[in-house]
């Protein structure tokens, strides 16, 4: 009999096919592209380090091009630094614009992020203190390239207020005399359908494997779902899994309209014991932890809600995951 651990390694092994490979094609018109606009170092970079440093499981990609002039002035930097100008994710210049200041975009380098430090009120948009150059060199929907006006500094720190957290809210889940009155097996096959169909298989799998478990106590529930290559770019084995799905449940059902309406700041707790999200927006913009909600309202029942993410949810800076809020006014 296959244990658990086992069970989900086998589930995620059939999962990372559905991942295709970035095309080979989008990393060679990469390269002309670079060398056409004057990008010619980090052109001839590419070439040489494509196979070393891009997994053929991610899917898509960000690369962040310095200036020539920031190569002759550097020479060649170390593989580390260079993984640090390559995000797994397709960023468009709208997405980048829309995220507020401090956000947080994952990397290669599985030892930082970078930040954003400019607003959504600004047309320019910096990343840890650097200037976009204009539109993307390159962008087939796949690949995404941008020049900037020198190397990210590792090290690159800001200085942010510190706001004092909010108490989480009660979320007080309407009690059903049982499972088979609420249709689980419907609601949680028509959900994970919904996530399948827009790229989030790994969380869908796990939303049928142990979701019946956390909904034993006929609780509501809010499931925040990054795509699939975040799932499995921030993932070191099989093991990691279990957490990082039961931090992104949240034990409440809570819709877009509901999380827009929170105050900044507010916590929200998860069913993984100490983790806490926190509720920041800027506009329409709602960033858990630092991480943009791009697909609000993918799915929604009476007692389910699932929305998509940009990335995983990380532990709030500065915050420790096993933190317990006040609770005076209430959980989440």
């Amino acid at each position: 009999m296959a244990t658990p651990a086992s069970a989900v390694a086998l589930v995620l092994l059939s999962l990372l096919p559905l991942c295709s490979p970035l095309p080979l094609e989008s990393l060679r018109e990469a390269t002309h592209a670079l060398s056409n606009s004057g990008f010619v170092s980090m052109s001839l970079t590419l070439n040489l380090i494509s196979k070393t440093l891009i997994s053929p499981q991610i899917p898509s990609l960000t690369i962040f091009s310095p200036s020539d002039d920031s190569f002759a002035r550097f020479g060649q930097p170390p593989l580390s630094l260079l993984r640090l100008h390559f995000s797994p994710h397709a960023l468009s210049l709208d997405t980048l614009r829309l995220l507020p200041r401090g956000a947080k975009i994952s990397t290669m380098n599985a030892n930082h992020s970078l930040m954003v430090t400019t607003s959504p009120s600004d047309y320019q948009v910096e990343i840890n203190g650097v200037k976009i150059v204009g539109s993307p060199v390159f962008n087939d929907g796949n690949l995404v390239v941008f020049g900037i006006e020198m190397f990210f500094d590792p090290e690159f720190q800001t200085s942010a207020p510190v706001q004092s957290p909010s108490p989480g809210l009660e979320c007080v889940a309407p009690r059903y005399g049982s499972l088979e009155d609420l249709s689980v097996g419907n609601v949680f096959g028509e959900a994970c359908g919904a996530m399948r169909s827009k790229g989030y298989s790994v969380m869908a799998s796990f939303l049928g494997l142990q979701l019946m478990k956390l909904k034993g106590d006929n609780q509501m529930l809010t499931v925040f779902t990054p795509l699939d290559e975040s799932m499995v770019n921030h993932t070191r084995s099989f093991s990691d899994y279990p957490s990082i799905f039961l931090r992104h449940v949240v034990p409440c059902k809570l819709s877009a309209s509901d999380i827009l309406g929170f105050n900044n700041g507010t916590m929200v707790h998860t069913h993984l014991d100490g983790f806490v999200i926190e509720v920041t927006r800027i506009g329409y913009a709602l960033m858990l932890n630092g991480v943009l909600m791009t697909s609000p309202d993918i799915y929604k029942s009476e007692w389910l809600s699932v929305h998509g993410v940009l990335d995983v949810i990380e532990a709030r800076e500065g915050g420790q995951p096993g933190m317990e809020v006040s609770s005076e006014s209430g959980r989440v």
